[in-house]
């Protein structure tokens, strides 16, 4: 059930396949190499000129199948072949080559408040030519002066010296910000985009890492980095899936075309239980097609509400629809108008993580492209509203919020168990929200120049996650104030000590096997709703694969990951579940449905076609 493992973080050697694999080629090859190591070393670098003519002069003696001129930049490139499969391996695609970072369009440059209208290249040699950017997936491997990317294929650069290994870091990372901001990459424009306070996202090599560390919760469970997947039921999820809704109590639900399925939450998962609330006769009073693609439980997990877009491809909603789940009937039709004016909202999301446990919850909060607000089912007297058959429908009351002038460009939210709001927006913003004001951010996190497209936060606000196309950003909230209380930034400014965020990612040969076209999406924290438990799970969606990080040694600053890792610090120690067809979502059931021998609860995965159990042993894998 997990990705087995392949020889993509393997050191590369003169000894993996050569296209090429002659004897003659390969004893040439160390010739010369050793000659550009000699050359390229910091102990040589001040031989003098003698010296280096008579290296040529051997070279030259030696009639080998190269230039006169050795490269600036020398590498060995190398491309991953085989896939995951076992018989997967690195062959070497150019034993001397160079590489170089180039414009697109040299005579694009415009020198304006420097900003650039081209964009960085990187070529090496013939063989590769692509856009610097997080769509390539670069891994450093610091200890073997190595990096790993994608393009058409995943390729490997082995420099021959640390030095040339650290100036293409430097130089990358110079490159990706400059095409991401279209800004020279100086500290100027650094702390111009991130913010003075973020000095630590700008410089992680001097970021204090003391939250991390005071943030290890000890009532967390230590998970094994090895244990098994075992898979517990599988059946038809009946097509067209939509959406899932994981109840902490007796049931779950999944929302397709047709309706919504009830499922029975046990230990070991969810099973079906034959029931399903069909949408047939339900279509809204307006006689638009009822395809609902957003579901919140609410009142004790006997009420949902269902909301449809407006338009295909567009999330935008004028209203939703309230589900009696016992009758199975839509009793309620409710508009979102402010002020007497019909408006949308793009998502709608719990009070808090939990309340969806309260029998007497009438609010929830909405979110659209510039507003943050809480919506009230009770009429202005407190007494619920309901719709008679063939009247009005009702409109929900904007209890509190916010609709801002400038384009914030919400994209997503999530509440923790206190109420406080996690926003992501299309510019990468992350901002915190306490629950008593919705006019203005405690805290802003920057972008990293990708839209965020999910959010999630642990119950107890300390960590928030962020999901981006290529990447999980994982933030801690916490902050020590004036008065040295610890605090979160959805309580107060955090100040210019905020920790650097980590970066969770897939290896470039598995992002490679999830296809160019496949983005994170929905990266979720396991579901705890109780005080003093640390969630210990993490989990996001990628084409077939659902992905799970263990918590707690992501948080864990000595993580053998983050060792010899130029800027933020990014983790690639996960499991795999692979699916036979693209996931819509993937989330870990309550702690409710933990059981002794295992660390979590289980993982639901949904297609499509099929909804799927997952359990982790207690047990060790031995693959």
């Amino acid at each position: 059930m997990g990705t087995s493992q392949s020889r993509e973080g393997h050191d590369l050697t003169d000894s993996d396949t050569d296209y090429q694999s002659e004897e003659e080629e390969e004893r040439e090859e160390d010739v010369h190499c050793d000659a550009v190591e000699r050359q390229e070393t910091p102990q040589t670098s001040t031989a003098s000129r003698s010296t280096l003519d008579e290296l040529d002069s051997k070279l030259k003696s030696l009639k080998l199948k190269y230039p006169d001129v050795l490269p600036t930049r020398p590498v060995k490139l190398y491309l991953h072949i085989g896939g995951n499969s076992p018989n997967a391996k690195w062959v070497v695609a150019d034993k001397f080559t160079s590489y170089d970072f180039v414009k697109n369009d040299d005579d694009d440059d415009d020198d304006n408040d420097g900003e650039l209208s081209s964009v960085w290249l990187l070529k090496v040699g013939s063989k590769v030519r692509v856009k610097v950017s997080t769509e390539m997936q670069l891994k450093m491997f610091g200890d073997q002066r190595r990096v790993d990317f994608v393009n058409d294929g995943v390729w490997a650069l082995k420099f021959y010296t640390d030095d040339e290994y650290r100036k293409f870091v430097t130089q990358f990372q110079d490159c990706l910000f400059e095409n991401v901001y279209g800004l020279v990459a100086n500290d100027e424009n650094k702390v111009k985009i991130y913010g003075k306070d973020f000095i630590s996202w700008i410089k992680p090599e001097i970021a204090d890492d003391t939250m991390w560390e005071d943030a290890e919760d000890g009532h967390s469970t230590p998970v094994r980095a090895n244990q098994d997947l075992m898979e517990e039921f599988e059946e038809a999820a009946n097509g067209g899936l939509q959406s899932l809704s994981l109840g902490a109590l007796d049931n779950s639900f999944l929302v397709n075309d047709l309706g919504v399925q009830v499922y029975r939450n046990y230990n070991k998962g969810i099973h079906g239980k034959g029931a399903c609330v069909k949408f047939e006769d339900q279509s809204r009073s307006s006689g638009a097609r009822f395809t609902p693609k957003k579901a919140m439980l609410m009142r004790a997990e006997t009420n949902m509400m269902l909301m449809s877009p407006l338009s295909e491809g567009k999330p935008h909603s004028t209203g939703i629809n309230q589900l009696d789940i016992e009758t199975g009937k839509i009793v309620s039709e409710w508009k979102f108008e402010k002020d007497g004016t019909e408006i949308t909202m793009r998502d709608i999301t719990s009070d808090a993580k939990g309340s969806q446990l309260d029998p007497s919850e009438s609010t929830f909060l909405g979110l659209d492209d510039n507003r943050l607000c809480q919506w009230d089912m009770r009429d202005k007297r407190g007494i619920v509203q309901n719709i008679a058959k063939g009247g009005d429908s009702p409109v929900l009351n904007w209890a509190q919020g916010h609709q801002f002038s400038r384009g914030t460009n919400f994209q997503c939210f999530a509440t923790s168990g206190d109420g406080s709001i996690v926003v992501g927006s299309l510019d990468g913003k992350i901002r915190l929200y306490s629950r008593t004001s919705m006019r203005q951010a405690k805290t802003a996190f920057p972008g990293l120049g990708s839209p965020i497209t999910h959010v999630d936060v642990t119950y107890d606000g300390k960590w928030v996650l962020g999901t981006a196309d290529t990447y999980l950003i994982l933030i801690c909230t916490l902050f020590t104030d004036k008065d040295g209380k610890t605090k979160t930034g959805f309580g107060g400014r955090m100040g210019n000590k905020i920790p650097a965020p980590r970066l969770l990612k897939l290896t470039p040969v598995d992002s490679h096997r999830a296809g160019a076209s496949n983005k994170f999406h929905g990266g979720h924290f396991s579901w705890v709703t109780e005080n003093g438990k640390q969630e210990r799970h993490l989990v996001a969606t990628v084409g077939k694969f659902s992905v799970i990080w263990d918590f707690q040694q992501v948080k864990n600053t000595a993580h053998e990951c983050y060792r010899n890792q130029q800027g933020l610090k990014s983790c690639y120690c996960y499991k795999i579940v692979l699916k036979d067809e693209s996931i819509v979502e993937s989330r870990f059931m309550h702690d409710n449905y933990a059981v002794s021998h295992s660390p979590e609860a289980p993982l639901v995965v949904a297609t499509p076609m099929k909804v799927s159990s997952i359990s982790l042993s207690g047990k060790r894998s031995h693959g």
